[in-house]
């Protein structure tokens, strides 16, 4: 599958936030968002997936326009991932996976015994099985991120997109979310992330695009895209981007004596 936008102009009512964005993901590719709070990569990714509409521009899922599905079609073919927060409701970890089975369950129906067994296929997927009857708000950070993985993985998605998938992760559990994207794109997955660490983008990305002020100002491989020059236009800092052999991959560190500091 493809989804596809061409100069997509996106924003809300009286408010605009983006023009003239134009990118592609196709299946088993990773795409990585790279841009400063503010610059309307949420908002970017609300239009994606329909959730808002666009203001301008087309936006094609495998050719097909995509005003053109109904809402729960199009719901079977993306799925979402929140950062994860704070629970209030004391839903079990099985049962929090199983409402991403709520576009395939007709209305005022209750999930099937395949719907238990597709989320329960999902959590097994990314080995957190053992979690299933444990209460949602009772479980770590980390493992929220990826039970709401599992919940978009229900979904039976084609794609799967991402907002923040690290964030307020430690290092251990960033790193493990970054290994289940890859794996996920290696079974057949598109996916595309946010990040706020241009590092994650050579940890797990195939391309690469970079936002700024809601326009897209560069979209390539992440050798081509995230390199000091580019990061420094973005962010406005000088950063160090280098080869470590240990982890077999580049690395990105700002440097930290070129920072502004605010009062």
């Amino acid at each position: 599958m493809t989804l596809e936008a061409i100069d997509l102009a996106f924003g809300y009512p009286r408010a605009p936030v983006g023009r003239d964005v134009s990118l592609s993901i196709s299946t088993g590719e990773v795409l990585c968002l790279l841009g400063p709070n503010g610059c309307g990569k949420t908002t970017l990714f609300k239009t994606l997936l329909g959730l808002i509409p666009s203001q301008g521009g087309m936006l094609r899922l495998d050719g097909r326009d995509v005003a053109s599905f109904s809402r729960p079609e199009f719901a079977r073919r993306l799925g979402y991932v929140p950062q994860a927060n704070s629970a209030y409701f004391p839903f079990s970890v099985l049962e929090v996976v199983l409402m991403g089975r709520a576009s395939r369950i007709g209305a005022f129906s209750t999930p099937s015994a395949s719907d238990r067994e597709a989320a329960k296929a999902a959590l097994e997927a990314l080995s957190i099985s053992h979690l299933g009857p444990r209460l949602y708000t009772a479980i770590s950070g980390g493992e929220r991120q990826m039970v709401l993985i599992a919940r978009a993985l229900a979904q039976e998605p084609d794609m799967i997109v991402m907002d923040e998938p690290t964030a307020s992760l430690d290092f251990g559990n960033q790193a493990r979310v970054l290994e289940r994207i890859r794996a996920l794109a290696a079974s057949g997955l598109a996916i595309v992330l946010s990040t706020h660490d241009p590092g994650h983008a050579y940890a797990c990305a195939d391309r690469v695009a970079l936002m700024k002020k809601g326009r897209l100002v560069a979209l390539g491989t992440p050798a081509e895209v995230v390199t000091p020059a580019r990061l420094k236009e973005l962010y406005g800092i000088d950063v160090a981007v280098a080869f470590v052999e240990a982890a077999g991959r580049h690395v990105c560190a700002p440097s930290l004596t070129q920072v502004d500091v605010q009062p």
